[in-house]
This record gives structure tokens, sequence and C-alpha cells, in this order.
């Protein structure tokens, strides 16, 4: 063990010593340096996918440069995660993930039940990849899949509950609709800015949604700018997959992410305006109308929304002039 704690540090001294060398890995070879994504995987020994997934959950802190790109690494928050115990295993351990077959497996069950679970919400996917055949694969977090196992021990065994049977005849399948709520609440609790929180809640919209709510073009190209870098996969297919995933794809859902982004956006506007052409953000904030976020947060749907907020709230999350349609 001591042989193998010393190989370890002479490791990092050497990674430390190239890495502020040069090649662009850190700012400097000393305290407040910092280094790439890959670099830092590197030297934290995980793959590419585990080292995202681990940014992701927020096992390893990476900051955004200031005018934008990849996430950077502080050399502080390599040095403390290779000083844990147990290292790099118990890092690894922490994003290990299974597909169904193998998360099936891990709990004793058939990979049809396990879908069956995964369908109704009971477990979320934590990230995916695509298969040869272009198919979404799942990925699921181990330590979760365990905890889970412990705690609904029921829901493993026997026949299965006549309320998760009714789910799934209905085809009810909340697995993306899960991840993307994951990613969103994970991005949320990165930033405190509004306008980027804004642009969190902007990003479950397609182009038409996001219009309807935002209608001025000024305001929706500074979502766009201050929109947080995703985790994209490299190969074209990926990041199609990746583009249509992260769009909400159910009505309540969809409603749901228009009434956070008119939430978000009142305080962004309170706090500073976006920017026009000639002018400069935070000049002259927007008048708002006041909200109750307490009330908000417990609509289940649009009739609840009209009954709280009657139609002005429904105008402002674009869905005001179909309301005689709708009713």
């Amino acid at each position: 063990m001591a042989v193998k704690e010393a190989a370890r540090t002479t490791r990092a001294g050497a990674d430390r010593s190239r890495s502020g060398a040069g090649g662009g890995a850190g700012t400097s070879g000393g305290a407040g340096s910092t280094l790439t994504a890959g670099r830092a995987a590197q030297e934290l020994e995980l793959k590419r996918g585990e080292f995202d997934l681990a940014v992701h959950l927020g096992l390893v802190g990476a900051d955004a440069p200031p005018g934008g790109g990849r996430p950077r690494v502080r050399r502080e928050e390599v040095d403390r995660l290779q000083a844990m115990d147990g290292f790099p295993e118990s890092l690894r351990d922490r994003v290990r993930t299974a597909g169904t077959a193998e998360g099936a497996a891990l709990l004793g069950i058939s990979s049809v039940r396990f879908s069956g679970l995964a369908r109704i919400g009971c477990i979320s996917p934590v990230a995916f990849y695509l298969n040869r055949y272009r198919a979404v694969v799942w990925l699921y977090l181990v330590d979760e899949l365990a905890g889970f196992g412990a705690k609904e021990p029921e829901l493993l065994a026997g026949r299965s509950p006549v309320g998760m049977r009714t789910m799934l005849e209905a085809g009810v399948d909340w697995r993306a609709r899960n991840w993307r709520s994951r990613r969103i609440d994970r991005q949320l609790s990165r930033t405190e800015d509004p306008w980027a929180r804004a642009a969190v809640q902007a990003s479950a919209l397609d182009a038409v949604q996001l219009a309807e709510v935002v209608d001025d073009p000024y305001e929706r190209a500074y979502l766009a700018r201050v929109r947080p870098e995703p985790d994209r996969p490299g190969s074209v297919s990926g990041r199609e997959a990746m583009g249509q995933l992260m769009l909400a794809d159910d009505p309540d859902e969809i409603l749901w992410r228009r009434v956070n982004l008119v939430m978000e956006l009142d305080r962004a506007r309170e706090r500073r305006s976006a920017p026009r052409p000639g002018g400069e953000p935070g000049s002259a904030p927007v008048p708002v109308p006041p909200r109750t976020r307490e009330v908000l947060d417990r609509l289940p749907g649009r009739a609840a929304v009209a009954t709280v907020a009657g139609p002005g709230l429904l105008a402002r999350i674009g869905l005001g002039r179909r309301r005689s349609r709708d009713h």
C-alpha cells in the first residue's frame, strides 16, 4: 500500500510539472492554475465520459471561462480528489453506470421489469449513448440502483402493482423527461445569474415555443449567448440525439418549462435588461408584474394556471391566444 501511495504521489507530481510546463494544460504550475477537461480527466484517471458525468453530478468542480468555452478544473480541485481515500477507485465507483441488462442483474429482476420501473420514473437515467443502430441506450447510476433496491424491495418481486401496470399499458415513458429534469436542475444549481437561469429553462423549448414565450428577439439572442455550454457527444449522431432529447415533448412538461421561464425572466429583467444595439446591459431594468412563486410552484397544468393567474399569465407564456380553442 505504501509503495502504491508513493507511486501515486510521484505520478501526480510529474503530472503537475507537465501541466505547468506548457501545452495549454494549465495557466501556471502553482496554486490557482487550471487544467483543461481532458487533462483533468487524465490526472483523475477517468474516461472522458466518466469525467463529464462527474462534473455534471458536481463530484468534480469545474469553472466556465469568462468568455465562454469548455469548463476548466482548478489545480486545487484535482489535488483534493487525488488525496481522497481509495482514489481513483472511490471516484470511479461514484460515476459507475449500468444499462438495462446490467441494472436488472444488479437488482435481481428481469430486463422487462427494470425497463418498466424506469419508464414510470421509479429510477431515472443519468446519461445515454447511441448503439450501433443509433438507438438511445439509457444509463443509470449504480449507486442509485442499489439505494432503490434497498428502499423499495416490494417493487422488485411479485406481481407489479396495478398502478404500474396501468401506466405502462397507457404508454407512459418518463425516461427522457426525468433525464432532462436532472440535467436542468443541476445546471440551475451552478449559477445564480438570473439570465443564465432563464437560459437553462429556455433550453428545453424549441425555437417556436421559445418565440411564443419570449417575443423580444434581443432577449432571445441574449438567452442564447448566456446559456451554459452543454456537454455534447463527439459524434454528429450523438449531438443530434442530444439536441432532440433536451427538448420537452410532453404538454405538461412544456407548460411547466414555460411557466418557470416566465418567472426567471421576471427576475432577470428586474436585475438588468438584455443588451441591445448601441446600449449596455444592466442600465435599464424592465418593470415586470409581481409574481407569487409559492402559488405557481403548485400548478399541475394549464387549467390551474388559468384559475390562479387568469388569461394574463396564459398570454405571457404564449398560450392565451389559443385559450378559446382549447376550451
